[in-house]
């Protein structure tokens, strides 16, 4: 089995993408040790000094390092730890992750919203090791939850603006702003 580690916006976050399924549908955040107990995989990397977050894709890993800690200190603990589980044939998740999609409660615009982050926003941002989920709509705002390398990245701000905020708006003109949550 051969891991590939990709860098991705946030300096503190690497993505690992083992050529296999990670996830077999939806994701799963992981943004402390204690919301681990979901996730062998994730409960081992957090055994790693200087594990912080982890987050699990379709096909990658993003890993969350502590500020304290370099790249090279923790890095091979990660990847060993990533391809024992897979050898071991160990599930990814004791019970499968939310899954973000809309239902039938949802209006056309949430509906209309949720389709352009799946469709557009997700694959972009999944590319560089995050994602970007669905929170609210109220009153024009949308607000949405930044995962993976997106949360806490410094260049998440300028492309919620920029381009989400941008493309809500062209797409569906009741979005007056985006934040995040």
């Amino acid at each position: 089995m051969f891991i590939q580690t990709e860098t991705t916006p946030n300096p503190a976050t690497l993505k690992f993408v083992p050529g296999e399924i990670v996830m077999k549908q939806g994701v799963a955040n992981f943004p402390n040790r204690e919301n681990a107990a979901k996730s062998p995989l994730a409960e081992a990397l957090f055994r790693i000094n200087g594990v912080e977050a982890v987050y699990l894709g379709a096909d990658f890993i993003s890993v969350t390092k502590a500020s304290a800690k370099q790249w090279d200190a923790i890095k091979v603990e990660i990847l060993t730890a990533i391809m024992d589980h897979y050898v071991a044939g160990k599930p990814i998740m004791l019970e499968e992750g939310d899954i973000a999609a809309a239902t039938s409660e949802d209006s056309d615009i949430i509906k209309q919203i949720k389709e352009i982050i799946d469709t557009r926003v997700r694959p972009a941002v999944a590319q560089d090791g995050g994602d970007i989920i669905f929170h609210s709509f109220e009153e024009g705002v949308l607000k949405l939850e930044m995962h993976g390398s997106c949360s806490g990245c410094p260049s998440s701000t300028v492309t919620l603006k920029s381009g989400i905020e941008n493309m809500m708006k062209h797409y569906v003109p009741e979005v007056e702003s985006v934040e995040a949550v």
